[in-house]
């Protein structure tokens, strides 16, 4: 897994590109899992209601995941249409009354709901943007669809707090890309787009959110909060190769921190466990060889995770009662970016006497 920073326009991404049908037709992560989650999006689909859409208005989401945006627009008024890949994932927002087109959003499916349902108001896609290998593809495919007057809103983890908070977990197979703004502003102007806004928010360790419309659009180019991210980004160099030979320099003194503290614990006779199985966890369980002679076993809320093995580790995840009829001393949370959410659950273990470790930005047991 090698990360490129392309020299003409910016972009940082993966060298491999695991095919999508893999990853993600049959997919185990569900957005509704997390509370933190929910109301950020919440927020998200009341901003599009009363900023973007008027009545009748068609709002279609791309990556719609078990529909938990989207659950916030119904009966509101509006059309709504999730289009999700994973067919698991698909089923569960249909049979929770979220309309969802099981299909990769491509410019053939743009096409077609255009042709069937007339064109969209609002185009929403969260943490999916990152994931596709044909960016050109997907935002031709939004033009397509999108009304004149209508708006793309896209949110993702942003290079510049991955970058300053050495989030090096955040980097794995799903995540082709690793979105700056300068780059998007190029693409979105390829395809006759322009991004009118930008807007930065706390969840997953750093998330932009960027405001698009067809060229010319009705809606005002905000310059202040567009120049200020372009500047940060330009004032961290994350457009040149040095940057990140000295990322990768300080994220190896993470590691060993890390590591460092871990084996101290052991040492000093405390039970680990670790508290959750994102995605992101696996990049670093494995870079830092964290396995069972370390942290016995993983517990993660998401029935769908439970009873299998983190990849490369093979550790064992387990449901959340397993803390109960175990009582380890620590947890080492690896969904850090929920740390406040997750340590509000676990009350009951912290009064106890038990730990909590957070190994990002900088290792520190609470």
């Amino acid at each position: 897994m090698d990360v490129c920073l392309c020299r003409e326009c910016g972009l940082v991404q993966l060298g491999f590109v695991v095919p999508p049908e893999v990853l993600f037709r049959d997919y185990i992560y569900l957005s509704s899992t997390s509370s933190t989650i929910r109301s950020h999006f919440a927020e998200m689909a009341n901003e599009v209601l009363l900023g973007f859409m008027a009545k009748g208005d068609l709002a279609v989401e791309i990556a719609s995941n078990d529909g938990v945006l989207l659950r916030n627009m119904l009966g509101k008024g509006v059309r709504v249409l999730g289009v999700e890949p994973a067919t698991n994932i698909a089923k569960v927002a249909n049979e929770a009354g979220v309309e969802t087109l099981n299909d990769f959003f491509s410019l053939q499916t743009a096409t077609k709901i255009r042709d069937e349902r007339g064109p969209a108001k609002a185009i929403i896609a969260n943490n999916v943007f990152a994931h596709i290998p044909d960016l050109n593809g997907c935002v031709e495919g939004m033009r397509r669809l999108l009304a004149d007057d209508g708006v793309v809103l896209i949110e993702f983890p942003h290079l510049a707090p991955l970058y300053e908070g050495l989030e090096f977990d955040t980097i794995y197979h799903e995540h082709l890309s690793y979105f700056s703004l300068k780059p998007l502003v190029h693409l979105f102007s390829m395809h006759g787009m322009e991004i009118f806004d930008a807007r930065k928010f706390p969840v997953h360790g750093g998330t932009l959110r960027i405001y698009v419309q067809k060229k010319g659009g009705p809606r005002k180019i905000e310059k202040g909060r567009i120049g200020n991210v372009l500047d940060e980004e330009e004032r961290l160099g994350l457009y040149s190769p040095e940057a990140y030979d000295r990322f990768a320099k300080k994220v190896e003194g993470l590691k060993e921190s890390l590591v460092g503290l871990l084996l101290q614990l052991k040492k000093d006779g405390k039970k680990i466990a670790i508290y959750s199985a994102p995605a992101k966890g696996n990049t670093l369980l494995n870079y830092c060889n964290i396995g069972t002679a370390i942290a016995e076993y993983a517990v993660d809320k998401s029935p769908a995770k439970q009873s299998l093995l983190t990849p490369g580790m093979h550790i064992p995840v387990y449901g959340l009662g397993k803390l109960q009829s175990d009582r380890p001393d620590c947890l080492l949370i690896l969904a850090w970016n929920f740390k406040d959410e997750i340590m509000a659950q676990q009350a009951a273990f912290a009064a106890s006497g038990g730990r909590f470790i957070i190994p990002i930005p900088r290792p520190q047991v609470i």
